[in-house]
């Protein structure tokens, strides 16, 4: 068994950063999945050879938790039908069609300059579990494309694919937390 001592003193600095890596992932399951990311870390602890590496370490051992724990929560994701994937969803088709605007290059950020970052992490915890881990990972926590589908276990290409699915429905998700929450009343104006 490792010097607990040690164990602490290597892994507390990177406990709040990676709390919070667990809350965006595993939500209401955030310190249970970190509890058990742990006890993991402490027991394969000497298989850590660069201490440099701590942060990485760390973090891969919490997303195969939260991996895990997907699995195990819904053996089959969600089947999106493919005629869902056309431009019809995107946020500039959307204002477009609604108030027709000459094109601006700041129409999306006129849009999201109506959302504080409370909002927009309560749009994305929202999401189900398959685009919002990938969606965090990397545009949030900037983990490399390659690296995020490595720790979830998937191809590339299924990650590349969740994403951009992601994204979308992360999108519409936007526009209708903003029409529930009349965000876009001040700003119609502006848009």
């Amino acid at each position: 068994m490792p010097d607990t001592t040690e164990f602490k003193e290597v892994v507390r600095p990177h406990l709040p950063w990676l709390f919070g890596l667990a809350c965006r992932l595993a939500g209401d399951d955030a310190e249970d999945v970190l509890q058990d990311a742990l006890v993991k870390a402490y027991r394969h602890y000497d298989q850590l050879r660069d201490r440099q590496a701590t942060a990485a370490w760390l973090r891969q051992i919490l997303v195969n938790q939260v991996r895990d724990r997907h699995r195990h929560a819904a053996r089959h994701a969600e089947e999106v039908p493919v005629d869902q994937d056309d431009e019809s969803t995107s946020l500039y088709r959307r204002l477009v069609d609604e108030d027709p605007l000459p094109y601006s290059d700041s129409l999306h950020l006129d849009f999201l300059s109506c959302f504080t970052i409370p909002d927009v992490w309560a749009v994305l915890d929202d999401l189900p579990d398959h685009y919002r881990t990938p969606l965090v990972l990397v545009h949030m926590y900037g983990v490399p494309t390659r690296e995020a589908a490595n720790a979830l276990g998937v191809p590339l290409g299924t990650l590349l694919s969740q994403l951009h699915r992601g994204r979308q429905r992360f999108e519409d998700a936007l526009w209708a937390y903003a029409e529930k929450h009349e965000l876009l009343a001040d700003r119609q104006g502006a848009l």
